[in-house]
């Protein structure tokens, strides 16, 4: 039996979350081609007869700009130093050295592969090789290995070059759960999602759920959240003109939720305003962060 943490780790944009999904089979962690959706270590556990993988999908790795950003950061940190194996993320159509330069300040004591991802949208497919070579020959770097996560290309193939060097143990959890993370953790994710999907420009990174109330019933669940901004010019945006914004946003929501659950859903989304919240400890640790 093979047991162990495999976290993921990255610039904000490189994939870890489509990553992530591709290789539990299931949607666990929300995308969007916006920056900085992640805020959140997930993990995800993917059990067999043979192996239980717990994979992290942490935060992409910026500079923090306030305290939000802050604990996002710690989040990574606690990342690296559990970790018995290592995948660093790269995007195939940027220029690697700004990620060489934050994979080197890691100093990770885990066997790292670095997952080239994205490599179908790549033009020029003669840079791919070079880019593999850049990094094999770098001295954090077991092994390289390339996958569109987005397509699931080269996908087992990690799979099984993780289960090379994951150390032989124990299960860490007992039973089928996909996650360490309750229902309504996902529940908040997916609204939260569909408000990067639904606005524009800064206002999804100026918002927050909160799932106030779910209950579980034997045709429906209920359940109420708050889409937490810090302006009323943010909570007009997130209504829209007569609440059509937002009857949109719930709508959506609802069907991934539904989905993810397996049942009928009843939602309920109200807006409140909480000034520089992403600044304000006590509304950071409410909020879950």
């Amino acid at each position: 039996m093979k047991a162990g943490f495999v976290n993921i780790f990255g610039k904000p944009n490189a994939g870890k979350s489509t990553l992530l999904n591709a290789l539990m089979g299931e949607k666990m962690a929300i995308v969007s081609h916006k920056v900085q959706t992640t805020r959140h270590r997930i993990k995800a556990i993917l059990t067999t007869t043979d192996y239980q993988i717990i994979f992290s999908d942490t935060p992409g790795i910026i500079d923090p700009k306030y305290k939000l950003h802050e604990k996002m950061m710690q989040a990574v940190k606690g990342s690296l130093e559990d970790a018995d194996v290592a995948l660093l993320m790269v995007d195939a159509g940027e220029d690697p050295a700004e990620s060489h330069d934050i994979f080197q300040k890691l100093k990770l004591k885990a066997p790292v592969i670095v997952v080239i991802n994205k490599i179908d949208s790549v033009k020029n497919k003669e840079a791919i090789p070079e880019l593999q070579k850049f990094f094999e020959e770098q001295s954090y770097c077991k092994e390289v290995v390339t996958i569109s996560a987005l397509n699931k290309s080269g996908v087992d193939e990690l799979l099984q070059r993780i289960l090379f060097y994951l150390p032989e143990g124990q299960p860490f959890y007992e039973g089928d759960d996909l996650s360490d993370m309750p229902v309504k953790f996902f529940v908040g994710e997916l609204v939260r999602e569909k408000i990067f999907q639904l606005y524009h420009e800064e206002l999804p990174y100026h918002t927050a759920v909160v799932v106030q109330e779910y209950k579980e019933k034997t045709t429906l669940t209920k359940i109420r959240a708050e889409i937490i901004v810090q302006r009323e010019t943010q909570k007009g945006i997130i209504l829209g003109e007569g609440g059509v914004m937002i009857k949109q946003l719930g709508t959506l929501a609802r069907k991934d939720i539904e989905e993810f659950i397996g049942g009928k859903v009843f939602l309920e989304l109200y807006v409140k305003v909480r000034p520089k919240w992403r600044d304000n400890e006590l509304y950071l640790k409410e909020y879950g962060y």
